[in-house]
């Protein structure tokens, strides 16, 4: 027969479990409405407890987000093989999957919530765009981008967040279609640079010539041909 005795949790694996928890809540509704109350009772443990692991809810938060941020940095790692465009595509699949699993913590951390403006969270939220940014590099082949090319990668960057959060409100576009959109975005960011700057024009060039017929780069030339037409 079962005693169920509870095993006793360890110091480092109480805050493991804390943050854990508070980041299950803190993804389904915006931190401003978490309450430390709910969070120990949702781990099965007193208020006290809770203080005794964190000083307090922004110190938890700001734990919960950091472990936010690895999981989104991560979103960015792909293996460097096959067309770039198809590439971008499954990154933005894995991002959105993110966003769909953290909708408002997504929402909050970026429009504001209860550790907004500190330095560790914005510390967080710039290693993340960060991570995004050399992974974009990376699969271009490039160390030491020109202003041009930084300035394409980190504007796509900012309206992959943008794109993100006004479809958090209403969700009113199929999340494919937009996934499909940013990939198209990237593209025209690109080639407009390119049509301006002839080091990007031989990115481009590179690029382009491995994208197949079927791929989304080529689909956003055909659309626009046609559009031109």
């Amino acid at each position: 027969m079962s005693t169920g005795v509870r095993r006793r949790m360890g110091v480092e694996e109480r805050r493991q479990q804390l943050i854990g928890v508070a980041l299950e809540l803190f993804s389904r509704r915006s931190p401003d409405e978490v309450s430390i109350d709910e969070i120990a009772s949702a781990a099965g443990i007193s208020r006290p407890l809770v203080y005794h692991y964190f000083p307090g809810k922004l110190s938890l938060y700001e734990a919960a987000l950091r472990r936010a941020a690895d999981d989104l940095a991560g979103r960015f790692v792909e293996p460097h093989e096959g067309p770039l465009g198809a590439r971008l595509l499954r990154v933005m699949c894995r991002f959105f999957d993110f966003v769909d699993e953290h909708g408002p913590g997504f929402s909050a951390l970026m429009r504001g919530g209860p550790a907004v403006g500190s330095s560790t969270t914005n510390a967080l939220v710039d290693a993340v765009r960060q991570a995004a940014y050399d992974q974009i590099l990376s699969h271009l082949g490039v160390e030491d981008p020109p202003a041009r090319l930084e300035l394409v990668v980190r504007s796509w960057i900012s309206l992959a967040e943008s794109t993100a959060l006004i479809w958090l409100d209403g969700r009113r576009i199929p999340r494919a279609e937009l996934e499909y959109q940013l990939v198209h975005d990237f593209a025209a960011l690109a080639a407009v640079s390119a049509a301006h700057d002839e080091e990007m024009a031989m990115l481009m060039r590179q690029v382009l010539k491995d994208e197949p017929f079927d791929g989304p780069f080529s689909d956003l030339a055909a659309r626009l041909i046609a559009l031109a037409s």
